[in-house]
């Protein structure tokens, strides 16, 4: 059985849902009613797509709501975990905010939590009871829909690691490494570098787990084509996109998404939904 906090997010549409009502209190607070006509001794899985801290509030009250119901089995399935490029102090003051995320998820004492491609292995490290799916299918469906001649980029060093993977899944397609410079008290992107002298009019594929401004793949993308580039496309496992799209598809030929964020609805962007990827 399933309870999916988020109306427009079903990752698991063959299974039962369970009801709900919630709401916010104007004093900002969020609260959940929960019908009681299921099975408490089934196990549940809890699916919510954390946007907010009162995503994560409404989260924690639904999974106090379902223990004082009698539940003694609830798993979590969380696909962007919120706040996991955050996973090393960079600057005096700032706080390890993967950390305070994972203590919270932690301490309700959940059966199972599951992520999908998390930025780095701190989320997992730090969750307990994590269940880790990759981008692997993912990146094989975009693949199998853009052509297998093609270059897979892989934008950082941060990024290397699961690109090789990809790479050995998919059968060995060629690996091209890039590089940035980043300005940790700014956050301000230099220096892209693109370790190869020719693309010899390849078609490149940018692999990465999230997208957020997109200033990494513009930047990326005006070197590639400086490499020799042909078509550039972009296949990231978390859409933000808190910039839009009107710039990116000035670059990019398609633009390669799941729901794991939120939904989206535009033409130059293929949206892939989880529930397409977690039965595989």
């Amino acid at each position: 059985m399933v309870l999916n906090l988020d109306n427009h997010f079903n990752p698991f549409p063959k299974e039962e849902s369970i009801l709900f009502e919630s709401f916010t209190f104007y004093g900002g607070e969020p609260h959940i009613k929960i019908d009681n006509h299921f099975d408490i001794t089934q196990p549940i899985t809890i699916t919510h797509r954390l946007n907010s801290f009162n995503d994560v509030g409404l989260l924690c009250l639904a999974v106090d709501a379902l223990q004082r119901m009698g539940v003694k089995n609830i798993n979590l399935f969380i696909p962007y975990f919120p706040a996991a490029r955050q996973d090393r102090i960079m600057v005096k003051g700032e706080p390890l905010s993967v950390k305070v995320y994972s203590n919270i998820i932690n301490s309700l004492d959940l059966n199972k939590v599951t992520v999908f491609d998390p930025h780095s292995e701190v989320t997992s490290a730090l969750l307990t009871h994590c269940t880790v799916i990759s981008n692997h299918f993912f990146i094989k469906q975009v693949v199998e829909k853009i052509g297998t001649d093609l270059k897979l980029i892989s934008p950082d060093g941060g990024a290397l690691k699961k690109i090789y993977k990809v790479s050995e899944y998919l059968g060995g397609i060629e690996v091209v490494e890039c590089s940035k410079s980043r300005d940790v008290k700014t956050g301000k992107l230099s220096g892209f570098k693109v370790y190869t002298e020719d693309l010899q009019k390849m078609n490149c594929l940018i692999v990465d787990d999230i997208c957020d401004g997109g200033g990494t793949f513009i930047g990326l993308a005006e070197e590639l084509k400086k490499k020799n580039a042909s078509d550039l496309y972009l296949a990231v496992s978390h859409g933000i996109f808190n910039k839009g799209f009107d710039e990116l598809t000035n670059y990019f030929k398609k633009i390669f998404t799941t729901d794991s964020f939120k939904n989206i609805e535009d033409k130059n962007i293929t949206q892939i939904k989880l529930n397409q990827l977690i039965t595989n």
